[in-house]
């Protein structure tokens, strides 16, 4: 089959029309023909090496990905013919914190055992998955639309970890990629109004506005000049120096929001006597624990209101253009990269 795999040992991607189709094996084992699978934020760190994954053997990466059942296991409550999504984060269910309902802390499952980042990924024509990580797709939701269910899962995370988000608070955006552009349409659907967005891609904010929520778009100078301060702060840019920069405009009583992965080597200097003073809250988000019934739910009252493709900035490539597709992310042309496949 097709995919586009990572090797681990060499930080290199190629494209292999030749890769293993995947087997049942174990009896809740469900295989899912890929139709949408996202090229995130995370992937790019982790070609680029700043980010661990799985350096025991060359595997397809995609951990965003929507599509249909062609084969389950003899214990599967799925059926063939089904259009599903897959959360790639799991528990182990045998610690202390996925017990309690925090997988995201797991040491050995959670981000430690993510599909593909440790195990093979939706970059391919077919995976290979547990049955509970499967979700049906909603009546009226698409397999194209349930291509961004798992990022919105994290969204809906962070929305839950920085609640209350009260309607009428000043709200800052700082960057617009997929997930910034996604926080805009979570916020703008849940009845926020007094939103701002900074981008310094003057393209990506052309996108934000194709979302027609009326909010105000501004490059980061504008924010350095007029010294404005926020309620809120999500920062969507997984860049060190931003959380850095931006954290000053925050008011009394705010909450920092550091949704953007930065790569364990960045670093931020922050003035603790701002945090005392203020009492400002800093609130990390990781990753989507049990948050995908809340990202299907959302999309179906999103629909394609919001979850548009154009409107978002979303292009699709086949997996064969994988180059084109990051070639394309990194210049900052789309908001974000999808392969269709099949």
């Amino acid at each position: 089959m097709e995919a586009v795999v990572f090797d681990g040992k060499t930080w290199t991607l190629k494209y292999d029309n030749k890769y293993p189709l995947p087997k049942i094996e174990n009896d809740d084992d469900v295989i899912v023909k890929v139709e949408y699978s996202g090229i995130c934020g995370t992937d790019l760190h982790i070609v680029q090496g700043e980010f661990p994954a799985s350096k025991e053997r060359p595997l397809p990466l995609g951990h965003e990905f929507s599509g249909t059942i062609t084969d389950v296991g003899k214990k599967s409550v799925f059926r063939k013919g089904q259009k599903v999504v897959v959360d790639p984060n799991r528990a182990c269910s045998l610690c202390d914190f996925c017990r309690k309902g925090k997988y995201q802390y797991c040491l050995t499952a959670g981000i430690n055992s993510t599909v593909g980042i440790w195990r093979d990924g939706g970059w391919a024509q077919y995976v290979k998955v547990p049955q509970d990580q499967v979700y049906l797709l909603p009546d009226g939701v698409s397999t194209e639309q349930g291509g961004l269910c798992e990022p919105y899962s994290c969204v809906a995370h962070g929305y839950d970890r920085a609640s209350p988000l009260l309607v009428g608070e000043k709200i800052l955006i700082v960057g617009a990629g997929i997930i910034g552009n996604l926080w805009v349409t979570s916020l703008h659907q849940l009845g926020h109004r007094d939103v701002t967005v900074s981008e310094m891609n003057k393209v990506r904010l052309e996108i934000v506005n194709k979302l027609e929520t009326g909010y105000r778009l501004v490059t980061p100078d504008v924010l350095d000049k007029e010294k404005q301060l926020y309620d809120v702060i999500i920062d969507c840019t997984g860049v060190g120096k931003v959380m850095e920069i931006s954290f000053n405009y925050l008011r009394h009583g705010g909450k920092y929001v550091l949704f953007g992965c930065c790569p364990p080597t960045h670093q931020a200097s922050i003035n603790p006597f701002q945090i005392y003073d203020k009492e400002l809250t800093i609130i990390g988000v990781k990753i989507n624990p049990f948050s995908f019934p809340n990202a299907l739910g959302w999309l179906k009252a999103m629909g394609n209101r919001y979850v548009n493709y154009e409107k978002l900035g979303v292009k699709t490539y086949a997996l064969s253009e994988y180059e084109s597709a990051l070639k394309d992310l990194r210049a900052g042309l789309v908001s974000k990269a999808m392969f269709k496949i099949n």
